[in-house]
């Protein structure tokens, strides 16, 4: 099931098909640098069957795949979902496989879910969390008409906070 589309990439729910796919994303050293430590595949395989299959196809957030309109290739996820520490936030997120990298998707699909947020949503804000070296975001973000906010600790890393409000 489609969630929203642009012109190059199709944000869809993910199925049990995308197992590999998903474990690409959350096993990949790079993909996952400013994210989280990188998973298992027993890890990936466990947290796609019991947290983004087993949840509600009504709910407006979510954990959701990206792919290519014209080829159909997985290129990564697009998330919508509570800050983690915090459940009364939601933030907007994405990861891609490295091949898909310097194309413009993650601004792309940054954009089209910001018009999400505000059409499709009850939410009156949401978030967008970097890490201070993570400059590439943070550039997404500021395109995509996110606001920086403040930062916050992480453990022993200072995030950078970007909000947008209806």
């Amino acid at each position: 099931m489609t969630i929203f589309s642009t012109k190059r990439l199709r944000v869809r729910r993910f199925t049990g098909n995308d197992a590999d796919n998903y474990f690409a994303l959350q096993g990949d050293p790079d993909v996952m640098q400013y994210i989280r430590p990188p998973r298992t595949r027993l890890e990936s395989d466990t947290f796609l069957r019991e947290k983004i299959l087993a949840a509600s196809p009504r709910d407006f957030k979510g954990y959701w795949a990206v792919e290519e309109i014209a080829s159909g290739r997985f290129v990564g996820c697009f998330v919508i979902i509570p800050i983690p520490n915090d459940e009364t936030q939601t933030q907007m997120g994405y990861s891609f496989l490295p091949a898909f990298w310097g194309k413009g998707y993650a601004t792309e699909v940054t954009k089209e879910g910001v018009n999400y947020f505000y059409n499709r949503t009850p939410l009156t804000e949401i978030y967008g969390i970097t890490e201070i070296p993570n400059v590439a975001s943070q550039r997404v973000l500021l395109k995509a008409g996110f606001k920086l906010s403040g930062s916050k600790w992480e453990g022993e890393k200072e995030l950078l906070v970007f909000m947008i409000r209806k």
